[in-house]
């Protein structure tokens, strides 16, 4: 009988079996890898769904928290009362085409509603397609009836809506803004008045004034309020900073 030097059976064992010593990398689809000069980023299968993944827990204003559409990495958020700030992590892929990935910090809700905050990234070096938003969504699963006013780290700033479960997300307004006065920290805010939706926005410190109105989207009651970020990264989480937030059961309140 043969027997092995002890180096040698120990780099045996761990070529055949690499997750002994470390956890095995997620698997990110290719589709879902991020839009680069050598790769496009291209809407999921129209089968493929994942689970949400929930934490019913209060969170300053918010009753729960959500993975929706489960990323493969899981976020996280946190409520400073000391500042006021949710401080949001995520790895999700993306909030678009016909399902969605982000942390996502919610209530119920019926009736009216205002939503606005004050948003940063505290990584300077992040994705630029990275997204901070406030989200009305009819349901937590992934391919969900929505409307979202988004802040990216590039600057973009946008209000999109899916119309209905599983269609794609068409954007209603836009406003792109200069590297100079993306760094800048803008404050955004959504309002549901009846099925009539507006975004406000601020972009240096003036009051925040209407920059769309009138989109329409009715949601059954209730329905989900909430404040969200995606990295835009499914293998690489970032966070980001919403804060001074306003959540008012009323229309006319973003502020």
């Amino acid at each position: 009988m043969t027997t092995r030097p002890l180096p040698a059976l120990l780099a045996l064992c761990l070529c055949a079996s690499p997750g002994l010593l470390r956890a095995q990398a997620p698997a990110i689809p290719d589709w879902a890898l991020p839009g680069s000069a050598t790769h496009q980023q291209v809407p999921p299968p129209a089968d493929f769904h994942r689970a949400t993944r929930t934490t019913e827990t209060p969170l300053g204003v918010f009753t729960a928290q959500s993975d929706i559409g489960g990323a493969v990495i899981p976020g996280s958020a946190s409520f400073d009362a000391a500042t006021g700030r949710y401080t949001i992590t995520s790895a999700g892929y993306n909030i678009w085409y016909t399902r969605d990935e982000f942390r996502y910090v919610w209530v119920r809700m019926s009736g009216d509603a205002s939503l606005a905050a004050t948003i940063t990234f505290p990584n300077a070096q992040g994705y630029f397609d990275r997204k901070a938003v406030l989200v009305v969504r009819q349901s937590l699963d992934d391919d969900s009836r929505e409307i979202m006013a988004a802040l990216h780290g590039g600057g973009l700033i946008h209000l999109a809506q899916r119309p209905s479960t599983g269609a794609n997300l068409k954007e209603n307004f836009r406003i792109k803004r200069t590297p100079e006065q993306a760094a800048i920290p803008a404050r955004i805010g959504i309002e549901k008045q009846g099925d009539s939706f507006s975004l406000y926005i601020s972009l240096a410190g003036e009051p925040m004034h209407a920059a769309a109105s009138g989109v329409t989207l009715h949601f059954d009651e209730p329905f989900y309020v909430g404040i969200g970020f995606c990295s835009h990264q499914p293998a690489t989480p970032d966070s980001a900073v919403l804060s001074a937030v306003v959540l008012e059961n009323a229309a006319g309140k973003a502020r």
